[in-house]
C-alpha cells in the first residue's frame, strides 16, 4: 500500500500546510466518506455541510475558501485550485492495470511486425503484418492491431481495442475498452432507383500524442485522406468521429457526442454529452457546445459558449428557456387579456349602439 505524508503531497501540489504535517495518508476518498488516513478535497462552498461529519486526515482546500471551523483531526493543505490538485493525488495513488511486458503465449505476433523494447502483449491478442508497436506500450488481451497499424511509444490499450489497417497512434496514447479505431466511413451513393452502393474508405485515422479514447468509441477512417485527432484530445465513451473529421489538439468531447463527417473542430474545443454536429462544418477553436446542442452551422466566432437546438449563443439560449418556462402562464395572461377587450369592446358597441338610437 502506497503511503505519504501530509508535506509530501503539500510539496507535490504546491500547497501549505496546516495541522500534522508528518500523518500518513494511503488512499483518496470523498469528502463525507473519508478516514483518518485518507485525503479529500473542498473547492465548492456547497459542500461544507460536510465539514461537521469530516472525519478525513488531510483536505485539500481551495486558498480562496473559507472553512468556519478546522477539524482537529485533519490536515489542511492550502493550495491555488484545490480541483486540479486533487487530480494531481488521483494520479498519484492510482492502481494502474497490471499489463506485464512480454509476448503472452496466447496471443498471435507476425514475424513482420515490429515490437520496441518492453512491450507487452496479452493473450488473444493479434498483431498483423508489419505493425510497429513502440517502446513501452501495453496491449492488454483480445486486442487485433491491423496491417500496417503504427503505435507509438508508452500506449495502453485495454481490452477488446481494435486498430484497423494502415492506422496511426501517436506516444503516450490510452484506448479503453473496444474502442474502435478505423472502421469504414459511412460512404453509399444511391443509384437512380435509390439503391446504395458502398464507397470505399481508402484512407486512415491518426492520433496525435496524449490522446485517450473512451470505452465503445469509435474512429472512421477517412474516404481518402486521413481522420485527425490533435495532440492532448479526451474523447469519451461512446463518441463517434465521422470519415474526415479534423479535431483540434486538447478538444475535450463528452459521451454520446456524434461528428459528422469532413467537419473540422479548431483547438481547445469542450463538447458536453450528446452534442450533435453536421456535417461539412467549421467550428472555431475555444467554443463551448452544451450539452445534447446540434450544431447545424459553421461556428465563426471563437472561445464563445453555445447552446441549443438550433445552437444559439449560450446566454440567448438560457434567456429563451426562461421565457418558455413562463409560456403556459403568458397564455393564460394573454386569453384574459384578450377575453377582457373582448367585453369592453362589447360594451362600448354596445354604448355606441344606444347613442346612436338615442340621435335617430
Amino acid at each position: 500500500m502506497m503511503e505519504l505524508q501530509c508535506k509530501e503531497i503539500a510539496a507535490m501540489v504546491g500547497g501549505v500546510c496546516l495541522g500534522d504535517e508528518s500523518r500518513l495518508i494511503h488512499s483518496p476518498a470523498k469528502i463525507e466518506d473519508a478516514g483518518a488516513h485518507q485525503i479529500s478535497f473542498l473547492a465548492n462552498p456547497k459542500y461544507l455541510v460536510h465539514l461537521d461529519q469530516c472525519r478525513a486526515g488531510a483536505l485539500i482546500v481551495d486558498q480562496h475558501l473559507e472553512l468556519p471551523f478546522i477539524p482537529s483531526q485533519t490536515t489542511i493543505i492550502k493550495v491555488t485550485d484545490a480541483y486540479s490538485s486533487f487530480g494531481l493525488i488521483l494520479q498519484a495513488f492510482q492502481s494502474e492495470p497490471v499489463y506485464h511486458a512480454g509476448v503472452h503465449p496466447q496471443s498471435t505476433v507476425d514475424p513482420t511486425a515490429v515490437l520496441g523494447d518492453n512491450v507487452g502483449i496479452g493473450p488473444y491478442s493479434v498483431v498483423s503484418p508489419k505493425a510497429q508497436i513502440g517502446a513501452g506500450c501495453r496491449i492488454a488481451s483480445q486486442v487485433y492491431l491491423g496491417s500496417g497499424v503504427r503505435i507509438g511509444e508508452n500506449c495502453i490499450l485495454h481490452p477488446g481495442v481494435r486498430i484497423l489497417d494502415g492506422c496511426q497512434i501517436g506516444d503516450r496514447c490510452v484506448l479503453y475498452a473496444n474502442a474502435v479505431i478505423g472502421s469504414d466511413g459511412f460512404g453509399y451513393a444511391p443509384d437512380k432507383d435509390h439503391v446504395y452502393a458502398k464507397i470505399p474508405q481508402t484512407g486512415i485515422v491518426i492520433l496525435g500524442n496524449d490522446v485517450e479514447v473512451g470505452a465503445n468509441a469509435t474512429i472512421d477512417r477517412a474516404t481518402m485522406g486521413a481522420t485527425t485527432v490533435g495532440d492532448g484530445c479526451k474523447i469519451d465513451n461512446l463518441v463517434h468521429l465521422a470519415h474526415n473529421v479534423e479535431l483540434g489538439a486538447h478538444s475535450v468531447i463528452a459521451a454520446q457526442t456524434g461528428i459528422s463527417g469532413s467537419t473540422k473542430i479548431g483547438e481547445k474545443c469542450v463538447f458536453g454529452g450528446q452534442v450533435g454536429v453536421a456535417g461539412h462544418i467549421q467550428i472555431a477553436p475555444g467554443s463551448q457546445i452544451g450539452g445534447q446542442t446540434g450544431v447545424t452551422h459553421t461556428i465563426e466566432d471563437a472561445n464563445r459558449k453555445w447552446n441549443g437546438t438550433p445552437i444559439m449563443p449560450y446566454m440567448d439560449n438560457q434567456r429563451s428557456n426562461a421565457l418558455f418556462r413562463k409560456l403556459p402562464q403568458l397564455e393564460s395572461d394573454l386569453l384574459a387579456e384578450i377575453q377582457s377587450l373582448k367585453e369592453a369592446y362589447s360594451s362600448l358597441a354596445r354604448e355606441f349602439e344606444k347613442a346612436k338610437a338615442q340621435q335617430a
